[in-house]
């Protein structure tokens, strides 16, 4: 049964969170406040969070920032909620480390769809390898690192989920929308845009090593020989 925390301080909106995720089989428990959520985290680390973009005590944005330095919450599924519209407030979100964006207010079943769907996509497979190589780049999966000739490279979060996504597929070409949904996992036009400065940003810190990511015109990307 995945664990789900729900940072809200809307007690109500809270509640009705907590009630539709429950009632599909998920275990839930929610926090008002940044300072329960982090104390919560002390005690066990969940399968997803649900973050509310403003709470009280700090700023949700400034929260996924911090998940992304942590070792034990860098892999966690974040899908923000706030009531903020603008692509550009969605964008900055995601490109901080958010997984998804929902904006209020929601349905019921949109959000146990959308989290349905997260935890699908960061399902993690036992039998994955743990090492993946191609050329000189090598990306641990235990240690979420990278290294060019044994040289170890700072990537973001997405840097490093889109990097980990094209050498898993190495040698086949991932389209666009499929690279969106399983490093984004949301659709939109601006993201397409976000896809291309990642992808540059990538290449740029691989260094020699980055001619191996590959553009296929009009379809996506491959990374091989």
């Amino acid at each position: 049964m995945a664990l789900i925390y729900v940072v809200e301080d809307d007690r109500n909106i809270q509640e009705i969170e907590e009630f539709a995720l429950t009632n599909v089989g998920y275990q839930v428990q929610g926090f008002e406040c940044a300072g329960d959520f982090y104390a919560g985290l002390e005690k066990e680390i969940p399968d997803l969070i649900l973050l509310d973009v403003m709470l009280p005590d700090e700023d949700g944005l400034n929260i996924v920032k911090k998940l992304r330095t942590r070792k034990d919450t860098v892999t966690v599924p974040v899908i923000m909620v706030t009531a903020k519209t603008t692509e550009i407030d969605k964008v900055k979100g995601l490109d901080i480390g958010a997984d998804d964006y929902m904006t209020k207010p929601f349905g019921v079943m949109e959000l146990i769809s959308r989290v349905k769907a997260m935890l699908r996509r960061s399902a993690k497979p036992e039998d994955k390898e743990k090492i993946l190589k191609l050329g000189k780049v090598l990306l641990d999966r235990e240690k979420h690192a990278v290294y060019v000739n044994d040289e170890q490279v700072e990537l973001t979060y997405k840097e490093y989920e889109l990097l980990k996504l094209l050498m898993v597929n190495a040698g086949i070409v991932t389209t666009r929308q499929v690279i969106l949904d399983r490093v984004w996992g949301i659709d939109f036009e601006g993201e397409s845009r976000t896809l291309d400065m990642h992808i540059k940003t990538l290449r740029q810190k691989l260094k020699e090593e980055g001619a191996l990511i590959k553009t296929v015109r009009n379809v996506g990307y491959v990374m091989g020989s």
